[in-house]
């Protein structure tokens, strides 16, 4: 009984030093050792598969006496998985910011609601149609001048004014920031820009201008006809009448019955235009009433309906 508890014991020491022994040979298989530093080291061939390992002849008793670094090893970093909403507010903050530290686009654009948020300017414009003559050097200038809406308003009145037996039917309009002109045969920018030029400096906006000429035989040369052009139509515009125009908005809203005469009362008070019903909108009890407005008064109109029928009423632009 004695021996055989004798022989294990044994045995767990045996193990025990052979355990030790394997772990110093790991550590030293892992210690930096270089042939070209250690000329008197020698190169072990070890399994298949593993590094190759260089061991000193001599090795030393104290592992903490060699002073080698340890071998570098490449070991995975446990690190916890991202979690992916962490990780989708991260980008959606880095594009956020991207996209705040961008240069905006020069406003082209400005954005679609902001735009049309922003009312048209009030601008002058002519009552009506004006003409002027004058002659010089024995050629006939005819100026005439009218408001114009849009560029086909612009180009039926000037097919309306112009004179096929006329040397010349320059002209030029100005349509807020759109504007054109025309030489009609004359020298490059002699007559039609001249008569823009006038244009600009009445401060007229929306209007267009025809200028004939009759030729009489003299010619005035490039400065002369920049002067004869430019003269009639600035003296055409100097003493025609003028007005300020405030543009109007398409309007519409969804009025019940019993309350038409409550809506249309406010309508003549702020003076609404172009007052049209359309009862086919589908709902029952309900009108739609469409008219035109300053775009100034749009916001009193509504506070005043709403007020005055004790409930809102939508409108549309």
């Amino acid at each position: 009984m004695k021996f055989d508890v004798a022989v294990k014991l044994f045995k767990v020491n045996t193990e025990a030093q052979v355990n030790s022994v394997r772990a110093s040979e790991f550590v030293w298989a892992h210690m930096s050792w270089s042939p070209a530093a250690s000329p008197s080291a020698t190169r072990n061939p070890c399994a298949h598969g593993a590094p190759t390992v260089y061991t000193h002849p001599k090795r030393p008793r104290d592992m903490a006496a060699v002073r080698a670094a340890p071998r570098l090893r490449s070991l995975p970093l446990l690190f916890p998985a991202p979690d992916a909403a962490a990780v989708r507010r991260s980008c959606s903050c880095g594009g956020s910011s991207a996209t705040a530290s961008s240069p905006a686009p020069a406003r082209t654009m400005s954005s679609s609601s902001s735009s049309s948020s922003v009312s048209p300017s009030p601008y002058t414009t002519l009552v009506g149609r004006v003409s002027c003559e004058r002659e010089i050097k024995k050629s006939k200038f005819i100026a005439i001048t009218a408001p114009v809406p849009d560029e086909r308003a612009a180009m039926s009145f000037l097919n309306e004014v112009s004179d096929s037996r006329a040397t010349h039917n320059c002209w030029a309009y100005k349509l807020g920031e759109q504007f054109r002109y025309n030489d009609d045969g004359e020298p490059s920018s002699t007559a039609g820009k001249p008569i823009y030029s006038a244009i600009i400096s009445s401060g007229i906006d929306m209007v267009m201008v025809v200028v004939i000429r009759y030729f009489g035989g003299i010619k005035l040369g490039t400065g002369g006809l920049v002067r004869a052009y430019g003269g009639v139509a600035s003296e055409c515009l100097k003493d025609a009448p003028t007005c300020l125009v405030k543009p109007k908005a398409s309007m519409g809203m969804e009025v019940p019955f019993d309350l038409l005469g409550t809506v249309y009362h406010q309508l003549q008070h702020f003076q609404a235009e172009d007052i049209k019903q359309d009862y086919d909108t589908g709902k029952d009890g309900i009108v739609m009433v469409m008219f035109k407005m300053e775009y100034e008064k749009i916001e009193k109109l509504g506070s005043a309906v709403n007020s005055a029928c004790s409930r809102k009423i939508e409108m549309f632009q």
